[in-house]
């Protein structure tokens, strides 16, 4: 059982809600514990609100797994292992949902943390796959993973976060201004991000941002 994922997403919403001085405004659909049909409206919601003048953002936190074909899915609160197929999500409703935003899109996947402290954990699922088609997608996706390969991505109840939401949240809550020039950009991100989970977990989780070459540099996030 995880111990924070609610709270990681809400913590995220919280730190995106506060960007009014970059966003005219943030539109948010926060799913706590949901159902596949729940999953699934979430996404349809998703690509009825996105127009080609936003910013597009998927945050995902709880369990992955692959099945016997190694196809991957986001595992909801109905989910049975042996079962997916009926009872979680699969990965290609949201390739193809992310994949059909007329927007730029980000994804941040903190996905397989453990639900103990630091230390505790479970199976996991290799994340790499998902994020390099992603951002081979059509209209690609900048796609922000807990791990890489088949670590395992951790919590901690000290942080009440995993360690990738704790430190996602602190950056764009402006610890990841790195040249301190106001702006928070997708490379800006990526290194908070990649530094403070290992620090954070002592070398034992290193998370990947995978960019479309397609896509520059932009701000996602500005200092308050």
């Amino acid at each position: 059982k995880l111990g924070f994922p609610v709270k990681d997403a809400e913590d995220v919403v919280a730190a995106f809600q506060a960007q009014s001085d970059l966003y005219r405004e943030v539109v948010v659909k926060l799913l706590r514990n949901p159902s596949a049909p729940e999953f699934l409206d979430g996404l349809e919601w998703l690509r009825d609100e996105v127009t080609a003048r936003d910013v597009g953002a998927f945050f995902y936190a709880g369990h992955g797994m692959n099945d016997r074909d190694n196809d991957f899915y986001f595992l909801t609160r109905e989910a049975v292992p042996d079962r997916l197929r009926r009872t979680a999500v699969p990965y290609l409703e949201v390739k193809k949902t992310l994949g059909a935003l007329p927007s730029k899109v980000l994804a941040f996947i903190d996905a397989c943390h453990s639900g103990n402290a630091m230390g505790g954990r479970r199976g996991v699922a290799d994340i790499n796959a998902v994020a390099s088609d992603l951002a081979a997608a059509e209209n690609g996706v900048v796609v922000f993973t807990s791990s890489t390969g088949n670590q395992f991505s951790l919590e901690d109840e000290a942080w009440r976060n995993g360690a990738f939401t704790k430190a996602l949240v602190e950056g764009i809550n402006g610890q990841a201004d790195l040249i301190s020039d106001g702006r928070i950009t997708i490379a800006e991100l990526e290194a908070w991000i990649a530094d403070r989970v290992k620090k954070l977990t002592r070398n034992q989780q290193t998370p990947t941002t995978t960019r479309p070459p397609a896509i520059s540099d932009f701000p996602i996030a500005v200092t308050r």
